[in-house]
């Protein structure tokens, strides 16, 4: 049977609908309707229904969805029923702020180690978590079991150990570098800008000054 193609617009809007869901399991909210839901996160009742409807829909006609079981289905479909171990490449600002976020762990994403080149570092720990030399992250690989590698590290030095990752086998990388990497297929890679995000930020409110003069 022929895999049903999912867009990245759904995918993308699968964890927005996991966190909502989370407030209102955690409110004692047992049943809930598109409509409620699209008021909201303003989205649009029939937009939901669609997105739902991609991996089987879980409404009730005349009940609506139930709050527990799809906030466990979507967890399901994103893959949050089972846990995973990372590495962290980057023990600079960026990368102590990531290792120090707790919603990761709570979430099954676990740091089993962290890798950096400076030696002012290495022997240290952020939240019992060992930052450890870079040069020794392959034997470590080698050794357990790693399941995404997060990079937090200048673009310079981002490609070689990259390069590094994929040859000691990580499928799936979480790329802070400000550099587009070119790995096999068979390698997920999820890019995060903040500078981009940062600056369709500044256009926004650029546009909202420009309405306001108007």
């Amino acid at each position: 049977m022929e895999e049903r193609l999912i867009s990245k617009a759904v995918i993308s809007r699968l964890p927005v609908y996991l966190r909502y869901l989370g407030e209102l399991k955690d409110e004692g909210v047992e049943k809930i309707s598109s409509k409620e839901l699209s008021d909201l996160m303003h989205v649009t009742a029939s937009q939901i229904r669609q997105d739902l409807n991609n991996f089987g829909g879980f409404g009730q006609q005349g009940y609506g969805y139930n709050v527990s079981n799809l906030y466990n289905e979507i967890g399901r479909i994103l893959g949050l029923d089972r846990r995973y171990n990372m590495i962290l490449i980057g023990a600079g600002n960026l990368g102590s702020a990531l290792s120090g976020y707790q919603s990761f762990e709570n979430r099954g994403f676990s740091f089993k180690a962290i890798f950096d080149s400076n030696h002012k570092l290495v022997g240290d720990s952020i939240r019992n978590i060992p930052i450890m030399d870079i040069n020794v992250m392959p034997a470590f690989l080698e050794n357990n079991k790693i399941d995404i590698a997060v990079i937090a590290i200048p673009k310079t030095a981002a490609v070689s150990v990259v390069d590094t990752l994929v040859k000691c086998g990580i499928k799936a990388i979480w790329n802070f570098s400000h550099v587009d990497l070119d790995v096999p297929e068979d390698v997920v890679v999820e890019n995060v800008h903040l500078s981009e995000s940062l600056m369709r930020l500044s256009y926004n409110i650029n546009e909202r000054v420009k309405e306001g003069a108007e």
